[in-house]
């Protein structure tokens, strides 16, 4: 989501439901005549969470009516840091010595510039990217004092970055070498004038169907790039696009070895959709498009023209980031990479783990806080402290400090070389190629398309698409080994004809004779032989090639049908999805048979909207029963739970199919037709109960039961039939109101995990914690908070319905509290049998795939 924007509709902002729980706490009601009371100080640290052996200061209550709300943060040459309000002017604020708050200095900056969103110390100068309200223009300046009185004040504008609000541009860093810059920037901005691009320039859309925009029409004709990262030099002239398919990261930060990486956001709307992706951290890695698009068109992380993220985070405002190099903390804490996230008020540490040429990396909660609405962060190399702020959207700010004084030594970390050095040397060689012809490029990055290592192959391609494809295109299509020969030919296709979404006038047409070889080298490529994810990849290069080069003819046409619709339904959810698009573009007579099929079956909305999606545009094969049994699943549908956008993306989804149908069979079905999509039905059908289970009673089942072979296949039915997907995350699938269970196996013992759902009050996470509220009329209202708008609340008081919500007048509110009671309901284990359970747990405890071990 956008940094500095509250959730609006589904997911609970941690910092509004803070502030109400600092600001309203036993307070009186008051009428409008009462006397306007006086702005809250910035979170006090005892409200604040913190690692053990850390101490957090509250520095500064920044005063709004002066100095407004701080939102980025430098350190300039002397140690002081450099901040800026969101829709106004610079400072300048000397820290206070160690052990002290009080003597600090908060100076304002003479030089007419502000509403920065990213400043960095660099060059002898500051350099401000501006996105702010039209009092300066959007872009990149850089700030020097010219008259050596220790303040600056010549306002340099470099570059106009055009894009604004929250998906505008934002940070800055300097490169590792100290030579130049790189900028951020949101979805919403433009590429400036490019002098040249590392990711190759022919970037597409890349969907077989009419991808769908967001079903509330915002940004609704978005296209690639989305958000970037662009390397600059230092007097700004030259822009070189890195890295692509970000949507509205608002940081960057170099690792020591120097690979960057970012936090990008989400889009809330999307939650509980089939192309939704959390909050992530991605390695920046020369080259990449990480896949965003609007409204349906995300690229898989599965997607071989795209690459995976670090780790995800999970719903959230991605703001502020800085490695820990420099701070005087444990050796653990220096090599970590800091996160913010503004609305649930957490600062992450993540640990990188070396994985391959690149990495994965360990999340872990440093400091929490009620309200802690985190904007920035760094480290100051002067005194070793962390500094951060708080802040934005007019909200109360303050400037915080972070030191250690625990027991471990805090010595600067000495660089260790790890098992993933060499694979990322390899990496960085091949990206030596990126942007530039050279006669040893298609020799040296030929070999690594083969590499097991998903980056290197990566890397490898990218080097091959900026060399002329006249020296390798014979080579591609006559290339045997199988997973080089997915990559080349994807490659080639790439590089021979540009997505429609992205035609000149001046493109040739797509070459079809090219068209029919490529074909040919695809099918020397054999599905029995391929394990599961070169079987995607294979449909992956089916997916580009026929977006981009059209529809072969018709005996072709015919022949792919025939070789595909044999191979549907597969085993497991993607492939199914990725055949169902196929055929579905192919016109197979029974795509719609089979499909509706899978959809009955399908245990999450994810996997029936995807389905219904696909055969939204299908023209061929229904029969009035079909059409009935597919109109007829919207009103399952409208049950669904998600965010603000999936009741726009269902209604259009049956906009779309209806077009299709005849004029007949629009009158046979009109009842369908009008039926609103409304009625709160239930996903899957109500399950009987079975009996109240017992922890006592679960724990010697599961903990005998798991030594045995498991029905994974119904343990992922369950996740639906049990409701747990309604709420919680887990493989891509699932809600997000509740903790994301992907990686519950490395956090939980059986027990554990048995014990957090049979008993889910014992423990409550603050990030998924309800509220009691109190009126003055006399009513008592336990839930999340959902919406504010003026004085007026939404409280949603059932995690299973999102409608069941109850609006509070805040004037009535004279008490707010935490509830000790979970949200999430008991007794959902009470419908399943033994063996269920035993196939649910083992599901769980093996991130949902079958070869993992399942160990009691």
């Amino acid at each position: 989501m956008p940094p500095f924007r509250p959730r609006a509709a589904l997911m609970l902002t941690a910092f509004v439901a803070a502030s109400l729980l600092a600001g309203l706490r036993a307070a009186p009601a008051q009428s409008a005549k009462d006397a306007k009371r006086p702005a809250p100080a910035a979170t006090p640290v005892d409200r604040l969470k913190v690692q053990k052996g850390f101490r957090v200061e509250l520095l500064y209550t920044v005063p709004r009516d002066s100095q407004g709300s701080w939102v980025s943060l430098a350190v300039d040459p002397k140690g002081r840091l450099i901040t800026s309000d969101q829709d106004g002017k610079l400072f300048r604020v000397t820290p206070p010595p160690a052990g002290t708050t009080t003597d600090i200095k908060v100076e304002s900056i003479p030089a007419e510039i502000g509403m920065a969103q990213g400043l960095l110390w660099a060059f002898d100068s500051l350099y401000v990217v501006v996105n702010g309200n039209g009092r300066h223009e959007n872009g990149l300046y850089r700030v020097r004092d010219t008259d050596g009185d220790d303040m600056l004040d010549k306002v340099e504008f470099l570059q106009a970055l055009k894009g604004g609000g929250e998906h505008g541009p934002h940070g800055i860093v300097l490169a590792p070498d100290g030579k130049s810059l790189y900028v951020v920037a949101g979805n919403a901005t433009t590429l400036p004038p490019l002098h040249d691009s590392l990711v190759p320039r022919v970037w597409g859309e890349d969907t077989l169907l009419p991808r769908m925009p967001d079903g509330r029409g915002f940004m609704r004709d978005e296209k690639a790039p989305g958000g970037y990262v662009c390397r600059v030099d230092p007097d700004g002239k030259q822009w070189e696009l890195v890295s692509m398919g970000y949507r509205n990261p608002y940081d960057l930060a170099f690792q020591r070895e120097g690979d960057l990486f970012t936090y990008d956001s989400d889009m809330e709307w999307d939650i509980n959709m089939p192309w939704y992706r959390p909050t992530r951290v991605c390695d920046v890695v020369s080259g990449a498009d990480f896949g965003y698009r609007g409204g349906s068109g995300k690229f898989p992380t599965s997607a071989f023209d795209t690459l995976r993220p670090v780790v995800n985070v999970g719903p959230g405002s991605p703001t502020g980031v800085t490695f820990g190099y420099g701070a005087k903390f444990p050796a653990k804490y220096q090599e970590a990479l800091f996160l913010c996230d503004w609305s649930y008020g957490k600062l992450y540490a993540v640990h990188l783990k070396p994985q391959g040429a690149s990495y994965s990396g360990e999340l872990e909660e440093f400091i929490t806080g009620t309200p802690l609405p985190l904007t920035d962060i760094v480290v100051n190399p002067k005194d070793g402290a962390l500094y951060f702020a708080i802040g934005g959207r007019k909200t109360t700010s303050g400037l915080y400090r972070v030191t250690y004084d625990g027991p471990e030594p805090t010595a600067p970390a000495p660089h260790a070389v790890d098992a993933g050095t060499r694979s990322r040397a390899s990496r960085r060689e091949l990206e030596k190629f990126h942007a530039r012809k050279d006669p040893k490029a298609v020799e040296t990055a030929w070999p690594f398309l083969s590499s097991p290592d998903r980056f290197l192959r990566y890397a490898a391609r990218v080097a091959i698409e900026h060399q002329d494809p006249s020296s390798w295109r014979e080579r591609a299509l006559a290339e045997t080994h199988t997973q080089a020969a997915l990559e080349a030919l994807l490659a080639l296709v790439r590089v021979s004809t540009p997505d429609p979404a992205h035609v000149k006038d001046s493109d040739p047409p797509p070459d079809t004779a090219l068209r029919h070889r490529i074909l040919a080298a695809l099918d020397r490529l054999k599905w029995d032989t391929l394990d599961d994810q070169q079987r995607r990849d294979l449909l992956r290069v089916y997916t580009v090639l026929l977006n981009r080069m059209g529809r072969p003819d018709e005996a072709t046409a015919s022949r792919l049908l025939a070789q595909f619709d044999a191979l549907y339904p597969a085993k497991g959810k993607e492939l199914n999805v990725d055949l169902c698009n196929l055929l579905v573009y192919l016109g197979a007579p029974d795509v719609a048979e089979k499909s509706l099929e899978l959809l009955a079956k399908a245990p999450t909305q994810e996997e029936q909207i995807d389905y219904a999606r696909t055969l939204r545009v299908l023209k061929t094969g229904w029969t009035p029963a079909l059409r009935k049994a597919y109109f007829s699943w919207f009103r399952n549908a409208a049950g669904f739970r998600g965010g603000a956008s999936l009741e726009g993306f269902l209604k259009n989804i049956k906009s779309d199919a209806a077009a299709t149908l005849s004029e007949s069979e629009k009158a046979e079905l009109k009842p369908l037709l009008d039926a609103p999509v409304q009625s709160p039905t239930a996903i899957v059908a109500p399950r009987p109960k079975v009996k109240d289970w017992t922890l006592d009673e679960l724990v010697p089942v599961v903990e005998s039961g798991l030594k045995q072979n498991r029905d994974f296949d119904r343990g992922r039915s369950l996740f639906g039939a049990a409701s747990c997907a309604a709420c919680h995350r887990f493989n891509n699938e699932g809600g997000a109101t509740g903790p994301d269970l992907t990686g519950v196996a490395g956090r939980f013992s059986p027990r554990d995990l048995l014990e957090s759902i049979v008993n889910p009050s014992k423990v409550i996470s603050d990030q998924y914690g309800a509220i009691t509220v109190a009126t003055s009329d006399g009513k008592v209202v336990t839930g999340r908070i959902v919406n504010l708008h003026g004085d007026i609340m939404q409280i949603n008081t059932n995690m299973l319905d999102p409608n069941a919500q109850v609006s509070i007048d805040r004037k009535t509110i004279e008490e707010t509290k935490p509830s000790s009671v979970s949200m999430m309901p008991e007794g959902l284990l009470n419908t399943l049998h033994k063996d269920e359970v035993l196939d649910l747990i083992a599901y769980l405890l093996a991130g949902g795939k079958r070869e993992s071990a399942i160990k009691p």
